[in-house]
Formats: structure tokens, sequence, C-alpha cells
């Protein structure tokens, strides 16, 4: 057996030359101190090393790596600190359960419900950012918006997790979306293998292998990127639909379901909700635009917010959907974060007046405003019920910032949430059943770039109690969900995150 190996600024940078590794009644040599089954397998795992190629052979039984508990043969390695792990993988048997996994893992310890996070390939294609975030929880996942790369990469930098992909021939790429997983002290990380079928054996290969990992891994150019991911609400697994470099904001799914609406840099553009190449949408004079806008119920409509023509103060204009000239339907300013009455008649709006945000509403043909809500602090992001019957809104006027509801004509106004966080943009599903909002902590005030969190309320439930539930955490704050993000059948969400990636 013969490793070469360097140290540099404590981490250390290990490339496998040649290994003699046995099953696990013995544990493997090279990079990795040992090889365990994890959770109950019905046939041990074992793990070869062919010399003339330089790879892993993992195999192992297993019913599933999910939910709650794992099985599946593990080669690992003892580490602290930032790590990173790199290898190509494929399975060299065609055919199998389409579920079965090859993965790079970060694990905390080797118990089968143990805290840990992967990145999965499937015997499908599909590959995934898993995470078990604390002991015995309930796995979460991020999709990559890729499928079948040949190479994967595994990132942990302090308490973030991120991978990274590459087709054959190809640069490793950002996959998108990241996790957080607070680990203790030193950690495993390896490669692993389930087949998905606890009957079966599964067999993935594992070459060229990259490992640096220590206390202090080498500098990194950090670089923001922001990820529109969707998260189904039934599953709380999400996906990557668009990964890019720079900031994107407030996605809006067109009512038909194709595509989604965002905004970067001030200008809308719009790409198709199953992944692609976004494409720009001509607002002609309306060249800075924020992220507070909103479609139509018909769906032929998109309001928002722009500055272009106010010396930095924004109005609120409308323009079809497919794009054209802006049509100006505040004549006061600031105006801003439109929400579409049912009828597509209203829209109601946030405006600051005599140093006072409120909210408001003013015919869509344009017209004269209307103050909704009066009293202390800020009331803002308006969105109406699908039914018209309540417009939605977030309040300061309690001390914390709180979700709130009233009448079209401002009548009965009244605390939706009351709880441990400051709670900000409620948008109701198009089948009026529920509510999403963004939490986060109440020593912040209007988040960007910080830890927050999706939650959902059941709206035939009481209100002002603590009956949200967790749909997804993330960085984010301001950009995630300033806008209506609801698919049309109420099952799905959009939104952005944020990622300072290595």
């Amino acid at each position: 057996m013969a490793i070469s190996g360097m140290l540099w600024r404590g981490a250390i940078v290990i490339t496998v030359l040649c290994a003699n590794l046995s099953a696990q009644s013995a544990p493997p040599t090279g990079i990795f101190e040992g090889s365990s089954d994890v959770g109950t397998v019905l046939h041990p795992g074992s793990v070869n090393y062919d010399a003339a190629k330089h790879s892993y052979s993992v195999s192992s039984s297993g019913e599933n790596m999910w939910f709650a508990s794992d099985a599946f043969h593990f080669v690992w390695k003892k580490v602290s600190g930032d790590a990173t792990l790199t290898a190509d993988i494929a399975f060299p048997v065609k055919g199998g359960n389409a579920h079965r996994k090859a993965v790079l893992m970060i694990r905390q310890n080797l118990d089968a419900d143990s805290a840990y996070a992967d990145a999965a390939l499937h015997g499908d294609g599909l590959t995934s950012l898993q995470a078990r975030m604390e002991k015995g929880s309930v796995t979460h996942e991020v999709q990559a918006n890729g499928s079948a790369p040949s190479r994967l990469r595994i990132v942990r930098r302090g308490e973030q997790i991120y991978i990274f992909l590459a087709g054959e021939k190809q640069p490793l790429r950002f996959a998108g979306g990241s996790m957080r997983l607070a680990l203790q002290g030193s950690y495993y990380i390896g490669i692993g293998v389930c087949s998905h079928d606890k009957d079966a054996v599964e067999t993935a290969v594992f070459s060229n292998i990259e490992l640096v990992a220590g206390t202090s891994a080498p500098p990194i150019q950090a670089r923001l990127f922001s990820t529109l991911e969707t998260v189904t609400v039934a599953s709380t697994d999400a996906r990557a639909v668009y990964v890019t470099p720079g900031r994107i904001e407030a996605p809006v799914w067109l009512r038909d379901g194709s595509s989604l609406l965002f905004n970067r840099g001030g200008r809308m553009e719009r790409v198709p909700s199953t992944g692609g190449q976004p494409q720009s949408i001509d607002t002609q004079s309306a060249t800075h635009s924020d992220s507070h806008h909103a479609i139509s119920l018909d769906g032929q409509s998109l309001a928002f917010g722009d500055e272009s023509q106010q010396h930095g103060k924004t109005a609120i204009y409308v323009i079809p959907v497919a794009g054209g000239t802006p049509r100006r339907v505040t004549r006061q300013v600031p105006s801003w974060g439109p929400a579409w009455s049912p009828d597509g008649k209203t829209l109601a709006f946030t405006g600051e007046r005599n140093g006072q945000v409120a909210i408001y509403f003013v015919p869509a043909a344009g017209g004269e405003e209307t103050r909704l809500t009066n009293g202390e602090g800020r009331s803002e992001a308006a969105d109406y019920s699908p039914n018209g019957e309540y417009i939605y809104f977030n309040s300061s006027r309690s001390g914390s910032r709180q979700i709130w509801r009233m009448r079209p004509d401002g009548s009965e106004q009244q605390a939706v949430t009351d709880d441990d966080f400051n709670n900000i943009y409620p948008h109701v599903s198009p089948d009026g059943t529920r509510m999403v909002f963004l939490s986060y902590d109440k020593q912040l005030d209007i988040p960007q770039d910080c830890e927050v969190q999706l939650r959902t309320m059941n709206l035939a439930e009481s209100l002002g109690g603590n009956k949200s539930v967790f749909l997804a955490a993330f960085t984010g704050g301001l950009g995630s969900i300033d806008a209506p993000s609801w698919s049309p059948d109420s099952k799905r969400l959009a939104f952005v995150s944020y990622q300072m990636t290595p």
C-alpha cells in the first residue's frame, strides 16, 4: 500500500495511489480508517480496491437511507473541522432498483439514526443533497438541478453543507441549495452504498477520490449564488430549479404552472418550472423593479413596483404578463408590494405617507388610494385570500412582526400569529386552505442572508396561536418569498435561498 499526502495550513490533502481493501472483517487501508454496516442489513457489505484502476468497489444491501434511520455499508475516516470529499461514481451493473444510492457522506456517528448529510447519486440518475439535521429526526433533501453526473463533491464549511457535480469531462459546478448540519467534535466522512432493497446487494464504484480534511481547510474564494427552489408541502422535499451566481429574487408561478417569474437586477425573467435557461420579460422603461410583484388571478397581468421614473421612489405599474408597456397605477410614492383582488379590479399595496407605513388599496385601472391600516408600527406585504374575504399582511404594531388579517375594507383587523418568531410575507394557497410565511429570530428586523424558515398554517384552525408547521430552513430573507409563491395546484412553494459557496 502506498499513499501520497501533504500538509497545507492544517489540512490533510490525500490522494490514493494504491491500497488493498478487505471486507468488513478488517479495516480498509488507504485514505479510509474503517468499514461498517450501519443499521440493519441482511447481507454484510464489503469494499474492495482495484489497484489497476485505483478505485473502491463498495457492495451493500439495506432497505433505505431515509426517514429516521439508515441501512447501508459505509467506508469511513474520522476527521474534524471543515472537509471536502470528491469522487467519480458509477454503478457498473445497469438496472436494479431506481432508488439505490451511492453517496459521499458526512456523519456524526455510526448509529442508524445519526445526524448526517450526503451527496447521493441514485440508480435512475437523480442527484440530491440529503440530510438528517438531528439524531432521530426525519431526512430531508434538495434535489440538484442536474442528473446522472459522473463526479460528485460534498463540502462542509462550518455548519453549512454544499454539493457540486460534473458531467463527464466537465468542471464541477455548484448543484444548488445547501443545508445546515451542526456536528459536535469529530465526525465520519466517507463513501457508502444502499441497495434500497433489503434482499438485494448493489455495487457502486468510487474512483479518483480526493479528500481534504482538517481543522483548517484550504482557503476558499467565496461567491454568492442564488438557488430557485421548489418544495413539496406534503413531503417537505425540495428541488433546485435554477442556480446562478449573484442574486435573484421573489419567484412567482405563472397560472398554468409552466414557468416561474423572478427578478434579477431590476429586470423580470422567467424560467421553466422544471428547470432550464431563463428568458427576459420586456418591461420597456421599467428597468429598476423591486422584489415585490404579483400576477392577476386570470393570469393576464403583472403588477410590480419600479423606481425608474421616480428618482429612487417606487410606484406600482401593470403590464401584460408576457411583457409590454408599463401602465402606472399609484399616483403617490413610495408605493410597493401590490396584491391583486380575486376579481382583478383592485390592488392592495404598501405605501409610506408622512413617515407611516400602511396598507392601502387602489383601483387596478388607477385612481384615488384608500388607507386600510392605522396605528403604530409598520404594516406591509398585503396578500388577498383567494375568495376575497380577507387581506393578510404583516405588522409590527404588537412589538414584533406578526401576521395579521382584515376585511378588504379594513375592518376586523386581528392577529393570525403570536409566537417566538418574527413572521413576514404571508401568502395564502390558491385553494384557500393554507398560508405560508417567513419566520426568523426576533432579534433581527428584516433579515437578509440570515437563517430563516418557511412555515405553513392551516387556516381552518383557530388564529392567534402557535399552530404553524415547519416546511424548510435555509439562508435567506429579503428576496426569498417577497411575492406570492404557491404553485397553482397548492401542492408546492417556490423560494430563493442564498449561498456563499466555496
